[in-house]
């Protein structure tokens, strides 16, 4: 009879295990564990890898060819590897531009920072002809620390001798080539928008320079007000982030530095010079009274790490993100950000050291138990004035002083009361998803910008909208880069070449790509 129980009981929860299954399936709500909430999608965590100053063309400009010269690891295309909107024709041999755009190999993967201020960055358009790059955001001739800039090494571009992992990523997974800065301007901007999808409702708390403010809108680079470790101008942010909408529903989330737990940590960047890991400008989250972590506490435990009621209030070092994970507390949606040598970011660093970080961290997250439920987004906050040929679409007119897109004081015709200071799209940046349901070597053309980050976690776990106008209203989606309907392989790739751990170069490749 004790057998019979048992055995009817254990009928009993998988009966009740098929119709809990059935009933998600139906909701079209995915299930979820004690850990996790329901989302539309199978994706239950997302990790957006946030790095620095880089447009589309500087990666991306003759993808999928890479001129493969001796000492340099080697990138070939698989067959049938789409091409993208890149530089080709009369944009290599004719450029508008001063001088046409040229290779950088990989011995001079450390360049000199380029000028990416938001009203350069518009003249540097030129109404969309897109020929001013060298005169207006192009820096030199001068010297960097070890570096030596001229003005037209703004038309340099990397290939896949250099960038190789994240080439061999759009082999393996999906990218689009069609993706904004939501505004023009440097990385506060960008990473304000990427949380809260508008850099609008700025006050400025310690003034120094008038300049990082226009009309109310963040258009510089001023440091959080609700940080310990600003050392200048500051700034604090009104309205809400992606981080009130999280702790609404109840969602683990967490924002990880490089540096967070130690402001006088550094290590020697690209330049030859110290360079602090932490960047307070680059810290999006500081800026809002509801999301700081102003006295840079740490995490309680590592159970509570991504979760409310932890004293660090979701903002950790990137140190935490890891404890996280080897601690089965992998947070449901997490912002890494490397430490500053690592970040990409021309001057102190170069896409070699970027390259470490991006492949330790993917390797890393492919071995954790909850890869099979991850999306990885790679992104940008900026593109450090770098040439890319693209004119964007202009869907937030701007009639500031600080405007110059079409002449002085002039981004299209903004309607009566709008929001200003807000110019853009702004120029196009990198965009990948890895995950195992990422779309394999494809390319998407939909028209993104940084808040359709922001829009999909909003829809995976049904915060709703930011409000106020903010641009994840009109966002593009970042569902034509997933198929989940199969399970993409992993793709491990070795953090000094970029290249693929088990690559024969050769293997189911060829010379030439082909645009599905």
């Amino acid at each position: 009879m004790l057998l019979h129980a048992k055995s009817r009981a254990l009928r009993a929860k998988a009966i009740a295990a098929a119709c809990f299954l059935i009933l998600c399936a139906v909701s079209l709500a995915y299930c979820a564990d004690e850990k996790e909430h329901k989302t539309s999608t199978p994706i239950k965590h997302v990790v957006v890898i946030f790095q620095e100053n880089v447009s589309f063309d500087h990666y991306f400009a003759t993808y999928p060819h890479a001129t493969n010269p001796l000492g340099e690891p080697r990138f070939v295309a698989r067959r049938g590897t789409p091409t993208v909107n890149g530089l080709s024709g009369a944009l290599l041999t004719n450029n508008p531009n001063l001088v046409n755009p040229f290779r950088l190999d990989r011995a001079h993967a450390a360049t000199c920072d380029q000028d990416h201020n938001y009203t350069d960055e518009q003249k540097a358009f030129n109404g969309g002809i897109m020929d001013q790059f060298v005169q207006t955001v192009g820096t030199g001739p001068s010297t960097d620390g070890i570096l030596t800039c001229a003005k037209t090494d703004v038309m340099g571009y990397f290939d896949g001798n250099t960038v190789t992992a994240l080439w061999n990523y759009a082999q393996h997974f999906a990218m689009n080539d069609n993706s904004f800065n939501t505004t023009f301007g440097p990385s506060s901007p960008g990473a304000i928008n990427l949380i809260s999808g508008q850099t609008a409702g700025a006050t400025r708390v310690v003034a120094f320079f008038a300049g990082d403010i226009v009309a109310g809108s963040v258009i510089g680079d001023p440091q959080p007000a609700f940080d310990k470790c600003s050392t200048r101008e500051t700034v604090s942010m009104s309205g809400k982030n992606i981080g009130d909408l999280l702790n609404t529903k109840g969602v683990s989330w967490g924002w990880f530095q490089g540096g967070f737990r130690d402001c006088k940590a550094s290590h020697i960047g690209s330049d030859g010079l110290p360079k602090g890991d932490y960047i307070p400008h680059h810290q999006p989250f500081q800026y809002y009274t509801s999301t700081a972590n102003q006295a840079h506490v740490p995490p309680t435990s590592a159970a509570l790490i991504g979760h409310q009621g932890d004293a660090a209030n979701h903002q950790y070092d990137i140190t935490d993100f890891w404890t996280a994970v080897h601690a089965n507390n992998l947070p449901e949606v997490s912002f890494l950000k490397a430490p500053g040598f690592q970040d990409g970011h021309a001057g102190y660093s170069d896409p070699l050291a970027e390259q470490q970080f991006v492949v330790d961290t993917i390797n890393r997250l492919q071995q954790s138990r909850e890869w099979d439920e991850i999306a990885v987004i790679i992104s940008y906050d900026d593109s450090d004035g770098w040439y890319d040929h693209v004119m964007s679409p202009i869907v937030t007119p701007s009639n500031t002083a600080a405007d110059a897109l079409n002449g002085a004081g002039n981004c299209g015709t903004s309607a009566p009361g709008s929001v200003q200071g807000t110019c853009g799209f702004g120029p196009r940046l990198p965009l990948l998803v890895i995950s195992p349901f990422a779309k394999q070597n494809y390319v998407d053309g939909t028209l993104t910008d940084q808040s359709s980050i922001l829009r999909f976690i909003e829809d995976n776990w049904g915060t709703g909208r930011i409000g106020g106008g903010a641009a994840d209203e009109r966002a593009g989606t970042l569902l034509n880069m997933f198929d989940f309907s199969h399970r993409n392989g992993k793709l491990f790739l070795d953090p000094i070449t970029g290249k693929p751990t088990d690559d024969d170069d050769d293997r189911d490749r060829d010379h030439d790509g082909d645009r599905d």
